[in-house]
């Protein structure tokens, strides 16, 4: 098996990840990226799967608190601390600009 991915195998993953890249670039990512994709075939070779597998080794217990009713505070009460309410609304500076 070669050592390095061709030049348009690189130049494809630049384009699939929207950046620029030189000559130079080019040529030492043919090597890295080569690396890599090896690294992650190892993955074939795991022998001995289980569908059981934990992603941890660590078996935690989910301990969930009970629900517990409680009173709510009033919608008047809470308006009284609004600057800017409309109606049963409340109005906030908008955060996101496209």
């Amino acid at each position: 098996m070669t050592d390095k991915l061709s030049r348009e195998e690189v130049l494809h993953v630049a384009h699939l990840a929207r950046i620029n890249i030189n000559d130079a670039e080019i040529e030492k990512y043919r090597v890295q990226l080569k690396e890599l994709l090896d690294e992650v075939d190892k993955i074939k070779d795991v022998t001995n799967y289980d569908k059981d597998m934990m992603i941890t080794p660590v078996k935690e217990e989910i301990k969930m608190r009970p629900d517990v009713e409680k009173d709510t505070i009033s919608f008047s009460l809470v308006r009284d601390n609004i600057p800017h309410t409309s109606g049963n609304l409340i109005e906030v500076p908008v955060m996101i600009h496209e």
